[in-house]
Parts: C-alpha cells; structure tokens; sequence
C-alpha cells in the first residue's frame, strides 16, 4: 500500500482496489431490531480443478509457464514463495512487482540452478518499486528489455523472451492509482503495449503473462458495482483490455472457464479480504489467436501464499 504523503505519480500498488463487499452497509446505533435474518453461509471460495495436461487434439503439453506477482521480491522469499515454485517446477517462471535491484536480489534467488537463464529489469530511477523477472530453464533466442518507447520504458515493465516457435512477454501494467491520477498516462500505455504486441505477433504467435491491472468484466471482481470508478475496473481500462483481445488475443482462462465465478487473483491485505475471497482477477495469460489449439489449461492456484496476488500457471503443447 502507498505510504502517506507518497507523490501521486508514485502510486503504483494493487491495494489501490477496493475491498469492499456488495451490499455492506455500516449499522446505526439506537436502530429498531427487525426480524432476524437467516445467517450468511461462509464465503464462496475458487476451487482449482484438476489439471487439463493435453490440448484439444490429445496432444501433451511440453511448455509450463507460472507467473506470479510477488509484491516485493525479498518478503515473497521470506514467506516461502519459493518452495511453492518448487513445488509446481514450471519451465519458465515469470515475475512481477519484484521492487528489487539486480544487485540486492537475495542469494536464494541467485542460486536456482534449475533456471539457469535469469533475467531482471527494474525501475531506473525508483528503487523500490515496480520490476519484473523471468526465469528459464531452456535459454531464449532473445532477450528484449521495454516496449521500444522511452515514456514507457523507465520503470521496468516489460521483458519478452524470443523462442523458436513464439514470443513470451511478461508485464507488470501501470495501475490507474488512487484518484485515479495515472488513467490518462495507463491510456497512453495500453495503447502503446497493444501496438508493441502486434508487431511481435506479425513475427510470430506470443504469450504474454503477467499483472495487467484490470478486472475484464464483473465476473471477474467480486465487486463490480461498488468499483466501476476504481483503478483498474473504469471503463476506459476495461475498453483497452477489449481492444487488446480485440486486436488478436484471447484471454486463457475465460475461453475456457467463460461463466466460473469467485475466481480471483488478487485480495487486498485490509478487511480479510482473502479469506473472504473479496477479490479480483488481474492476472493474466493472454495467447495469439492461432495458439488456442495447443492450450492445455490456464490455472489459478488461489491457495498458494507469499503475496497479495496468487500465482497463475499456463499449460501448452507447442
């Protein structure tokens, strides 16, 4: 969460969004009693079915991607986030918001031989904020750094990885920000990565992973009524979000699970909001229309702990 008295330009964390529940509303003192209501059951919590491990056409999935924002790289370590990762062995692990210079990653990180190709970018200017990772077992063509536009590019983004059949992009979208004082610059953003994403698939298919700071449709926030001025559920976030599937992408998890309900990857640490699944889903795999024949499972591990947000993890048969 934003520290008081923090620059709005500085305000870049998911407890921008709302934690509040449908239909709360605060009792009066003094207020008549009316009939007793029939007590709430607990709360409705995302169940992650067993995993899809072929494609459509009965082929087997030979690449596994997890991503995961880790809301700050040395406390996710220290909360165990690593044995988690150990424990699902994905091929390629893609973080987010790892608020960690290269030089002060902990030696936990740095070890790792299972992923021998590591690969950082932070914020230039802010240490402490923002950053993404991307660590492989198998080495990429290609390393690209940002999205090529220097307004875009301070803050340490976006990392995309060339492999022999297709680009992977991991991202950490900008959040509007409380007030919503950054919407204007996460336009120009949005617009800006859209096009950057269209050059790579004119090339060659992509998946692109990652924290994208939106909540698509009301299905996908516990809240939508209460939120539809906050950071990341306004319409114009939701209308970039659109354009994106619209320019030839495909959202993993929706075209395969369109109508699951409850399925959240981030809760805010105020209220208890995770353990009332007061969520939202801002964490994505989105693919290149023409991969959707080799998508095995797009899986939301709600129950793993170290952040925030939960990790998401992409199969595919390419």
């Amino acid at each position: 969460m934003p520290k008081r008295g923090k620059k709005a330009e500085d305000v870049d964390s998911t407890d921008e969004f709302e934690a509040t529940e449908p239909g709360a509303k605060k009792s009066k003192k003094g207020a008549a009693k009316g009939p007793k209501e029939k007590v709430a059951e607990g709360p409705i919590l995302y169940q992650d079915p067993p995993d899809k491990l072929t494609s459509p056409g009965g082929q087997k999935y030979t690449l596994k991607v997890t991503s995961w924002n880790v809301d700050g790289l040395r406390a996710w370590v220290k909360k165990k986030g690593l044995e988690w990762v150990h424990e699902e062995d994905p091929d390629v692990l893609c973080l987010q918001e790892t608020k960690c210079a290269e030089k002060l990653l902990p030696p936990e990180m740095r070890e790792m031989p299972e992923y021998p190709h590591k690969y950082w970018a932070c914020a230039g200017t802010k240490e402490g904020y923002s950053g993404v990772a991307l660590l492989c077992k198998i080495e990429p063509l290609s390393i690209t750094y940002g999205i090529g536009e220097e307004e875009h590019d301070q803050e340490g983004r976006v990392i995309t990885a060339e492999f022999p059949s297709h680009f992977l992009v991991t991202a950490y979208v900008p959040n509007a920000g409380r007030g919503l004082v950054r919407l204007e610059y996460r336009q120009r953003w949005d617009a800006a990565f859209r096009a950057y994403l269209q050059g790579l698939d004119a090339r060659k298919p992509l998946v692109l992973c990652g924290d994208l700071n939106v909540a698509h449709a009301e299905i996908d926030l516990k809240n939508p009524k209460g939120n539809k001025k906050s950071a990341g559920f306004t319409p114009e976030e939701r209308q970039g979000f659109g354009e994106l599937l619209a320019a030839g992408f495909t959202d993993t998890f929706r075209h395969l699970y369109p109508d699951t309900p409850h399925a959240y990857t981030f809760w805010t640490y105020m209220m208890n909001a995770r353990a009332k699944n007061v969520g939202w889903r801002l964490d994505y795999f989105l693919v290149s229309m023409r991969l959707l024949g080799a998508l095995c499972d797009s899986k939301i591990r709600s129950q793993a702990m170290g952040s925030d947000h939960c990790p998401v993890t992409l199969y595919m048969a390419l």
